[in-house]
């Protein structure tokens, strides 16, 4: 019978360690998002290729993505796409410069407010965005294949979970009259 070889967990080691330094202390929030930050490193050179492949930065296929699960007609206005993406508007000018330069994206004047422009999704912009997404789930789904279905699902749960209990924490420190 062959031993399937582990890579070490270098969270638990450090784990243990720390338990024989400062014993008192309760390292359980390493044990999750310790793990949390190397299982994002690990999958990232992965899925970065996916957009590279596809022309693309990270940066980029967020603002592509958001506008194609905008749905018909593919198009926000500036203001909900950077509130979305939580980047500053430069940052968001400088993506869709070069997103339009690419083709990929257009800007037009916006009806309501002849002030602003709505930014949309061009035919080639949207085939790119959903070529790439679906690429980039087959690759998602090879990185989860250690779980089964039912893992998986508690697991996505869980996170779901902790990271409303995350973020409900931030809101409640950022306001202080709360």
């Amino acid at each position: 019978m062959s031993r399937q070889m582990r890579s070490p967990d270098h969270v638990e080691v450090r784990r243990e360690q720390w338990v024989r330094e400062l014993p008192d202390v309760d390292t359980i929030g390493m044990a999750v998002l310790g793990r949390a930050r190397l299982i994002t490193l690990h999958v990232r050179p992965a899925i970065e290729a996916v957009f590279e492949r596809h022309g693309l930065d990270a940066g980029e296929f967020d603002v592509l993505s958001t506008l194609l699960r905008a749905g018909p007609p593919y198009r926000l206005r500036p203001t909900e796409l950077y509130t979305s993406l939580m980047i500053s508007s430069g940052g968001l000018t400088d993506r869709l410069n070069r997103l339009q330069r690419a083709g990929l994206i257009d800007r037009e004047p916006s009806s309501e407010d002849g002030r602003s422009l709505l930014v949309l999704l061009t035919p080639e912009g949207k085939k790119r965005t959903e070529t790439a997404f679906r690429e980039d789930m087959e690759v998602e789904r090879d990185l989860v294949a250690g779980l089964d279905g039912d893992e998986l699902n508690q697991l996505a749960a869980l996170l779901a979970k902790l990271a409303s209990s995350i973020a409900g924490m931030n809101r409640t420190q950022a306001d202080p009259t709360s």
